[in-house]
């Protein structure tokens, strides 16, 4: 393996890295307010198909982006009020949003475009185009540093730019902010934060407001990415997000580098598609397959011991 060939890999990791991050946060947020979201998948495949559909009208992957951002501020706030307002089972309310989504995606799809539930392809206006930032084009001629500038720093698009700066932004609103330290202390201590004189429901609904936020971007990230929608091509990421999240122990850095090496993973099972070993050789389903067989023995033998907020999955009620 030379060089070139790893730098390409990285450079597909971190693509891939990109809706697994923001999807990622976006778990943080609520379930450091003490919501468990469940719902990520849902959310993120509303998201992509209303961008991916808003931008094919449209042609505009912006006006797209809005879309994908209001239709996932909808789940989220569907999801509020079945397990905020009502105080219902949190994870039942996530996991039929996850079904609604997928059903819903399908039957509007092909009512819309007959095209068997599929958006028509993005194309110019309607993906997002990548970005090259200065000097790649006069830096990537310089040995070693030059590629490694010019094609996995550079050429990425506007929302992976972001999804890398909000894992600072992130940190600083979670752990030196005032609101950070009453979101995390209604994950924590409800009561206490209530008898503060401060809402409860307030700062959850917000949680879910910025997670809804979050997942309106990753949405669109893949819609953009696949030039169109496609029948469930979410492909567990929402799951998998939720995974890297208890790996990351809800800590906004180490959700980065969960991401990240779930990308990786999905990037090598994507370039090495059959591995011979001798007269053997590797299924090509083996290796689509190996990103979320690794997600499954991180989670059982590497992760140690997660604790998660202690108010997490629990609706509060108010004493009397």
């Amino acid at each position: 393996m030379d060089y070139l060939t790893i730098i390409q890999i990285l450079d597909s990791s971190v693509r891939l890295a990109t809706p697994l991050l923001l999807t990622c946060l976006a778990g943080l947020f609520s379930e450091r307010a003490g919501v468990v979201d469940i719902g990520l998948e849902g959310k993120l495949l509303a998201a992509a198909f209303l961008s991916g559909a808003v931008a094919a009208v449209t042609g505009s992957i912006w006006v797209g982006l809005l879309a994908g951002v209001a239709g996932s501020l909808a789940f989220s706030m569907l999801h509020g009020l079945a397990s905020i307002t009502f105080k219902g089972d949190q994870l039942i309310s996530g996991v039929a949003l996850n079904f609604l989504a997928a059903g819903l995606t399908v039957v509007i799809g092909q009512s819309w475009f007959k095209l068997g539930g599929r958006t028509p392809s993005l194309s110019g206006d309607g993906r997002f185009e990548p970005w090259n930032l200065p000097f790649s084009d006069a830096l990537a001629k310089i040995p070693v540093i030059g590629p490694a500038y010019d094609e996995l720093i550079s050429g990425h698009t506007a929302l992976t730019y972001v999804a890398l700066a909000a894992v600072p932004l992130s940190w600083w609103v979670l752990y030196r902010s005032r609101f950070g330290l009453r979101l995390r202390a209604v994950g924590e201590n409800p009561g206490a934060v209530d008898t503060a004189g401060i809402s409860v429901v307030r700062l959850r609904y917000m949680a879910l407001v910025i997670a809804g936020v979050l997942c309106g971007l990753a949405g669109t990230y893949l819609a953009s990415l696949a030039a169109g929608f496609v029948k469930d091509m979410s492909a567990g990421r929402g799951y998998i997000a939720l995974a890297a999240l208890i790996f990351a122990k809800w800590r906004p850095w180490y959700a980065l580098s969960a991401t990240l090496l779930f990308g990786l993973l999905e990037a090598i099972g994507n370039r090495y598609q059959s591995i011979a070993l001798g007269d053997f050789t590797i299924p090509v389903q083996f290796m689509q397959a190996l990103p979320y067989i690794l997600t499954v023995i991180i989670l059982a033998g590497f992760v140690g011991k997660a604790i998660p907020p202690r108010a997490g999955g629990q609706p509060y009620v108010k004493e009397r």
